[in-house]
């Protein structure tokens, strides 16, 4: 009778634990959708601008140069492979190694933070140039403000899936997961593949169209 007790409880806890992974996904995902809205925002109001101002981001393109976009591409390859990191340290916890997920895990902040201070540094270049949020420059005007909002927007994305991953990583070393609990890595890589995705679109539309 005990046995078919325990085996009961078991069960029991199981199902509830499969409810609250499901629920908790679902809420991460309501989530990812109200952002999508935010940068669909931001990404339809540059698209119009781009579409009326030609020679304004004709000239912001040629005073970038190839260093310029040199620079944004390499961020763009950081980031994804960041996220290729992520979708190993994932799998290594699945597999029971969560020694190797917290490596693979540390290689994603890693590439987080590079892709900050290469971000940090593309925007002072541009200050240099005077694309900046103000109007300093007439061949330049209203640039700034339609390029700054969605990539720092971006940026601070990416700041705080950085602060998410260190989190993770200091869960994973205090035993917090295994192959039976990775909702929390899980969740976490939804938000990364989701800051990933919406670089790759501000890539596309900023600096290759």
């Amino acid at each position: 009778m005990s046995e078919l007790t325990a085996h009961h409880h078991d069960a029991h806890a199981l199902e509830n634990h499969a409810l609250v992974s499901e629920n908790t996904k679902f809420a991460m995902w309501l989530f990812i959708a109200s952002e999508t809205i935010i940068f669909s925002v931001f990404i339809g109001i540059y698209a119009v601008f781009r579409f009326q101002n030609k020679d304004i981001v004709h000239a912001v393109h040629e005073a970038l140069g190839f260093g310029g976009i040199l620079i944004v591409t390499l961020n763009t390859f950081l980031l994804l492979t960041s996220s290729w990191a992520m979708v190993m340290g994932l799998r290594s916890i699945q597999l029971d190694n969560v020694k190797g997920g917290i490596r693979w895990l540390g290689i994603t902040a890693l590439l987080g933070v590079i892709f900050l201070v290469l971000q940090y540094y593309e925007y002072s270049q541009l200050a240099e140039k005077s694309i900046t949020l103000g109007f300093a420059t007439d061949a330049y005007e209203g640039f700034g403000m339609y390029f700054y909002a969605p990539t720092f927007f971006h940026g601070f994305h990416v700041f705080v899936g950085v602060l998410l991953c260190l989190e993770v990583i200091r869960r994973a070393r205090k035993g917090h997961y295994s192959k039976d609990n990775v909702i929390m890595v899980e969740l976490f890589g939804l938000y990364w593949h989701f800051v990933d995705v919406v670089w790759i679109l501000l890539f596309t539309l900023i600096y290759l169209v």
